[in-house]
């Protein structure tokens, strides 16, 4: 691993069928340990449920307003400054209950990988 920095400006949003956007931040082979994207999720809208393989997942929350549901545990509310830490294998899905764009970081160790994904919705 080299010394590194990578700017917001320098990723680009695209839309994906979980329902929400995502500009991949950092998400490579020379730091496999991990990846960051930034999730944002209109208002409104809820993500599809779904779940990780082999990946702990951990969304910060940076603005608005989420109702997170992960595992059994019952519906919460999160907002800015928050955490919630998602084990390999839990199925979870957030709502933006807000009036304005839900904004999180997703932060996956080991870094994500499409074939880790399970949507639980098919």
């Amino acid at each position: 691993m080299h010394a590194t920095i990578k700017t917001l400006a320098d990723a680009a949003e695209c839309y994906i069928e979980e329902r929400c956007f995502i500009k991949e931040l950092s998400n490579s082979d020379s730091d496999a340990a991990l990846s960051i994207a930034q999730a944002r999720v209109l208002p409104g809208v809820t993500t599809r449920w779904h779940r990780l393989k082999d990946t702990t997942e951990r969304y910060v929350l940076l603005s608005g307003t989420g109702r997170v549901e992960i595992g059994t545990l019952p519906a919460q509310v999160v907002t800015a400054g928050d955490v919630v830490l998602i084990p390999p294998g839990c199925r979870q899905r957030i709502t933006n209950v807000g009036r304005e764009d839900l904004l999180f970081l997703a932060i996956c160790s080991p870094r994500f990988h499409v074939a880790a994904y399970e949507d639980l919705e098919s």
